[in-house]
């Protein structure tokens, strides 16, 4: 599938976004780094949130896909593949140029609970936990939706440390927390 000039915008804005944060990338820096002009940038969005708010559907998209997907390369029963999550988050940390997740940042700068970024980014943790339950209803294991909320506190907490970078391993100290909760889930 040919990308459009616009899906181009937003993926070259998402790099932007990423890395410089929303509030204090203005609209003259994504010009600058995505090579589209302001002209050009306000005829597929009205405002730069407009803009923000495609950025982050697509960095769900991507997001999500990849985390799902090395979930199943790195395990093959649900049970395993909850636990997967922390090796695949290890790997996303030792990548050159992470910076945490742009949906907790997004939700920090848009704080208010109606605004659309700020539910943009509430909508990607609850697909995360509407996946991670499924996850352990297909594991048969007690109370999956209170088991997904535990595990998705230890990931989240597991981001924020990385970015952070004040301990050596925060995904596998996530990863053995984790083993504790599924054993006190497991029927």
């Amino acid at each position: 599938m040919r990308q459009t000039k616009r899906d181009e915008l937003v993926r070259k804005a998402l790099e932007t976004f990423y890395r410089n944060g929303f509030h204090a990338t203005g609209m003259d820096l994504v010009a600058a780094e995505t090579g589209v002009s302001k002209t050009s940038m306000y005829k597929h969005f009205r405002t730069k949130e407009d803009l923000i708010v495609a950025v982050l559907r697509l960095r769900d998209e991507n997001f999500r896909n990849w985390l799902y997907r090395r979930m199943e390369e790195l395990a093959d029963t649900p049970r395993e593949q909850l636990i997967a999550m922390f090796d695949a988050l290890e790997e996303w940390f030792a990548e050159p140029g992470y910076k945490g997740c742009m949906f907790i940042k997004a939700s920090s700068e848009y704080q208010e609970s109606d605004h659309p970024i700020h539910r943009q980014s509430a909508d990607h943790k609850s697909m995360l936990e509407a996946h991670i339950t499924q996850l352990a209803d297909r594991a048969a294991l007690a109370d999956p939706g209170t088991l997904a909320r535990q595990l998705l506190l230890l990931k989240e907490g597991a981001i924020v440390t990385a970015h952070l970078g004040h301990t050596d391993n925060p995904a596998q100290d996530a990863k053995a927390a984790a083993l504790q909760v599924l054993d006190a889930h497991t029927r």
